[in-house]
């Protein structure tokens, strides 16, 4: 006799807070399969999640300031409980749970490699990158528990946010964007001049090209401080070297970024403070080291096609255009070391049907 599979809602009051429990009891029951989509956002939730429970389980044991200790525990709180759920979900719909990480991939007893002042600027940018994923998983999504499922991490993200927020500005490290001048009325374009040419002819920048491009200075500093961090604790001289090449590529990046900003009497500077420590103890494995390298590559090829389509002025595209072909040139380069170590765990797929008629395994 066929063993009879776990119910989801039990799983989920076993290992899940009440808050989950009540929305589970409103699921509709229904025998419908997951998706190619809901495959895609519920795995990539649970790498993910996995490799944050890893990076911030190691924040928690070298972070001082109190204030910066509990908005680190709520982050780590909310993974710890999507992996519990997902692990419920995948044993119930008999998919295999991801490999993901784990303990073997983070060191808690290395010295500190980040400041105090790093960390909510760290967790402000992932939940940025949350709130994106949640939402275009939760755009996908038809079965109601896991919409139920992605809106919960999503609502967490956006709390993740405002709480960061508020404790950056307590902190006084709380970095505004630029301010310009308040419209007196409203505008249409009447030239072509407005999209300007590669050469000359710029006009002034948008409220919309300033922000994406304070966004990806900021996202490009975080990124350059990881990468010299993850430099100092990596074992492989490749990883090591790629991962300088990254904080090269980063620096370029934010001077390109400040030059068009400055050359529009706009303010570039970024005030906050968050070089790593002279630690080179190992941290992080290179496995996990690579995926979070890969994640913030991908996240960058998105956030520059957003600013291209944002963007009107062409030198801007332009520009954009160029950096965004050397990020996705340099994840291909990341993503080659992972294949090479048996790193690179593969996004469910479909199955080969030419192989499959051919009877190969």
């Amino acid at each position: 006799m066929q063993e009879k599979k776990p119910q989801m809602g039990s799983i989920i009051r076993e290992h899940c807070s009440n808050e989950l429990v009540e929305w589970s009891d409103r699921m509709t029951n229904h025998d419908t399969r997951i998706t190619s989509a809901e495959m895609a956002g519920l795995w990539g939730q649970y790498m993910n999640d996995t490799a944050a429970v890893c990076v911030l389980s190691y924040f928690m044991t070298k972070v001082k300031d109190e204030q910066i200790r509990s908005v680190l525990e709520l982050a780590l709180s909310s993974s710890e409980e999507h992996i519990q759920y997902l692990k419920g979900l995948f044993e119930q719909e008999g998919f295999p749970t991801p490999a993901g990480f784990t303990k073997q991939d983070v060191q808690l007893d290395a010295r500190p490699l980040f400041s105090d002042a790093f960390y909510p600027q760290y967790l402000k940018l992932m939940s940025v990158l949350g709130m994106s994923a949640s939402t275009l998983a939760l755009g996908l999504a038809s079965r109601s528990d896991l919409v139920i499922f992605h809106k919960k991490v999503l609502s967490e993200a956006v709390h993740l946010q405002k709480v960061v927020s508020d404790v950056l500005l307590d902190k006084g490290l709380y970095v505004r964007h630029p301010y310009i001048s308040t419209p007196t009325d409203v505008d249409f374009v009447t030239k072509q001049s407005f999209l300007g040419n590669v050469m000359g002819g710029k006009r002034p920048l948008t409220a919309v090209e300033i922000s994406n491009l304070r966004l990806n200075i900021e996202t490009n500093l975080i990124g350059k401080e990881m990468m010299m961090a993850f430099a100092q604790v990596a074992r492989r001289k490749e990883v090591k070297d790629y991962l300088i090449r990254g904080k090269q590529i980063s620096t370029k990046h934010i001077t390109v970024f400040s030059d068009i900003l400055l050359d529009n009497d706009i303010p570039a500077a970024m005030t906050w403070d968050a070089t790593p420590t002279a630690s080179t103890d190992q941290t992080f494995s290179d496995k996990l080291i690579m995926f979070h390298v890969s994640a913030m590559a991908a996240a960058g090829v998105g956030n520059y096609g957003s600013a291209i389509a944002a963007s009107p002025r062409k030198d801007i595209s332009l520009k954009y255009s160029r950096l965004l072909t050397e990020i996705w040139l340099y994840a291909e380069d990341g993503a080659n070391i992972m294949i090479d170590h048996g790193w690179l765990e593969k996004a469910p797929q479909t199955p080969d049907r030419n192989q499959l008629a051919r009877g190969e395994s």
